[in-house]
């Protein structure tokens, strides 16, 4: 099984915890590469045995990332079906600063990959800069505890 980990980003926060995340998948056995957003289309949802993890921050007003508009767009603007997708979602962000809007670009990721029929592994988790204030530990203490839902998930 590989992971990939899909990383939407503004200010290098989400590709850090992603980073510290593909280390301890490496640990566990697993494949793990890290995946600026801007640098995927859809067509990488088509690789087989394959887990994703989606880890994003939030940005502006509940914004997606800038790196990731395009992936995120293209779910919408050229749909297809992802039944055989497992993935999991790692949010980003500030409930203090913007808590109406506190890992918006999570959830919405979360629901346009749900819409297309890809399935969730886990509940959607969100970090909070003023609780987890080394977001890199706290995501991998995460990922360990996520890890084996996915496993038991993968075909």
């Amino acid at each position: 099984m590989r992971l990939l980990i899909l990383v939407g980003t503004v200010t290098g926060t989400a590709a850090s915890v992603a980073q510290a995340i593909a280390m301890e998948a490496g640990a566990s056995g697993l494949s793990a590469e890290v995946c600026p957003m801007d640098e995927a289309t859809l067509d990488v949802f088509e690789q087989p045995q394959t887990l994703f993890l989606i880890c994003t921050s939030t940005h502006g007003a509940g914004d997606v990332p800038d790196n990731a508009r395009r992936l995120f767009d293209a779910l919408a603007l050229e749909p297809r079906f992802l039944g055989q997708v497992r993935y999991g979602v790692l949010g980003l962000g500030d409930r203090a600063g913007h808590g109406a809007t506190f890992c918006e670009a999570a959830l919405q990721f979360d629901a346009r990959l749900s819409d297309l029929g890809a399935r969730r592994v886990g509940e959607v988790h969100c970090l909070d800069a003023a609780e987890d204030p080394l977001p890199e530990p706290a995501g991998v203490e995460w990922f360990r505890a996520w890890l084996p839902q996915a496993r038991a998930q993968m075909p």
